[in-house]
């Protein structure tokens, strides 16, 4: 292949991934490394200074965005890690052989993912509304209510939504991962005596090793931008879901605010913590890994 063949190929992907991708990245670095200031009056235009290290000392001194990325992280550490237990499981059971109407689970448990994220916090924030919730209505005979906006319960409000919304996809990942594994291997286990439950532990989980470290990869970057569900449950969750619920919400709040220098920080240290969650989970993983 020719340079002009390679160019036309390669081309437009470079100028959309260079435009799309690489110059936002680069953008908002710079911006951060500046400090927009305002006179006493407010009646000047505001001025923007080079202060490197300024809206880094303020993020890091902000006590909402602190807290939001301590929620993020909690959320993280709790609902992942159950989310893909549950995919894992879901698609372990719609692999076995015993299974009928696979079709029909797979797609029951991937609908979810087809609505939009907007769509479900809306749908989820019917049944939390404490005026019309159709799940207090059903408990309230047994004289149970759930405060879904309590400070301490909002949080897995905003995490059940997210699971009943990603579980599915997570489970088609692996599932295609499980369709990877030779029928063989499967069928001679099977021979030897193993049951169900010993070649899904022994055979099927170690398979999928490299399809649940990149849906939990997804997961914690997808945690980290967390933003639809508890924008869409703020309206209505008296006061329990703030304007700096997520690192993602106080970038947003700071860009309405119009300090966009301390809104592009927010998200360098956003970006540069994900990134190295990532990294570290990565070597972890791959331990014992042949190279």
């Amino acid at each position: 292949m020719n340079k002009r063949s390679l160019f036309l190929f390669c081309g437009p992907f470079a100028a959309l991934f260079v435009a799309m991708y690489v110059a936002p990245i680069v953008y908002a670095a710079v911006s951060s490394l500046y400090v927009v200031k305002r006179s006493g009056l407010g009646l000047a235009p505001p001025t923007r200074t080079f202060e490197p290290f300024s809206n880094f000392a303020h993020a890091f001194g902000d006590k909402d965005f602190v807290a939001a990325l301590e929620r993020v992280a909690l959320f993280a550490v709790v609902q992942v890690p159950l989310m893909l237990l549950l995919a894992l499981g879901l698609a372990l059971l719609i692999d076995a052989r015993s299974a009928r109407g696979k079709g029909f689970f797979r797609l029951a448990a991937f609908m979810p993912y087809a609505i939009p994220g907007v769509s479900a916090a809306l749908i989820w924030s019917f049944m939390y509304s404490p005026d019309s919730s159709p799940l207090n209505g059903l408990l309230e005979p047994a004289g149970i209510s759930i405060p879904f906006f309590d400070d301490d319960v909002v949080l897995w409000s905003v995490a059940n939504i997210v699971t009943w919304s990603w579980t599915g996809y997570n489970m088609i990942v692996i599932y295609a991962a499980l369709q990877a594994i030779p029928r063989e291997v499967l069928e001679a286990a099977k021979m030897d005596g193993a049951s169900a439950l010993r070649i899904a532990w022994s055979i099927k989980v170690p398979a999928v090793r490299s399809a649940l470290v990149l849906t939990a990869v997804f997961s914690i970057i997808g945690s980290a931008q967390l933003f639809n569900e508890p924008a869409v449950l703020q309206p209505i969750s008296s006061g329990a879901v703030s304007s700096a619920f997520t690192p993602i919400m106080s970038a947003q709040a700071a860009v309405t605010a119009g300090n966009y220098p301390y809104a592009a920080a927010q998200s360098v240290v956003l970006a540069a913590v994900v990134g190295l969650l990532s990294f570290v989970f990565f070597k972890l993983t791959r331990r014992g890994e042949p190279r």
